[in-house]
């Protein structure tokens, strides 16, 4: 039988480090700072564009369906009252088009050029905050005036200094910056679902 001694203390320190990050100050203060933009992203009707790569390309899937959906997927909502989302890294044949045609480094930027317009959101996924396409992306957003918020962690990377928004997991491993994402991701979806808009009768 293997030997799994090591795993009890393996397990206890890996869930202390995450609940250390999670209960650091930068999650109350990602949220009074994300929460303001999406808001109004709602009241104005505009699109929220969500992208990552590997696993933040997950998360970005599994954002839009939440946001859309839970926090927003009401009947009685109609303009003004729901979100309106996009994940980017869901469109697999223009994916590949960016990627064959020009470089792998675009094929976010080129949708949002083809699809963004002012006064749009981009949320912007990277652990590391250092991918080249999320980076160019962010730089088209803010050349085309979109508002922009990016989740990473490690420090940061570029992302931190290029996004209106940036939320930085305290963290160096890409496994806890990833678990956070998801918490801010519920957080967000519970949230915004709870933050009941008027809605004319």
């Amino acid at each position: 039988m293997t030997d799994l001694t090591t795993l009890d203390p393996y397990v206890r320190k890996y869930v202390h480090e995450t609940t250390s990050a999670l209960e650091s100050a930068f999650l109350p203060d990602a949220m009074n700072r994300i929460v303001p933009v999406l808001l109004r992203a709602r009241t104005e009707d505009r699109t929220i564009f969500f992208f990552g790569n590997g696993g933040s390309a997950s998360l970005a899937s599994h954002f839009v369906t939440d946001i859309a959906k839970v926090a927003g997927g009401t009947e009685s909502r109609g303009k003004g009252h729901r979100f309106r989302c996009l994940a980017l890294n869901d469109n697999v044949p223009g994916l590949t088009a960016w990627a064959n045609d020009t470089e792998y480094a675009r094929v976010f930027s080129g949708q949002l050029r083809a699809l963004a317009e002012k006064g749009d959101v981009v949320v912007a996924i990277s652990g590391s905050g250092n991918s080249p396409n999320v980076l160019d992306a962010v730089r088209v957003a803010k050349e085309l005036g979109l508002a922009t918020i990016g989740l990473t962690g490690i420090g940061g990377g570029k992302l931190k200094d290029m996004v209106d928004v940036p939320v930085v997991v305290p963290s160096n491993s890409m496994q806890h910056t990833e678990d956070l994402h998801l918490v801010i991701c519920h957080l967000l979806t519970a949230y915004l679902r709870d933050e009941q808009p008027s809605v004319p009768r």
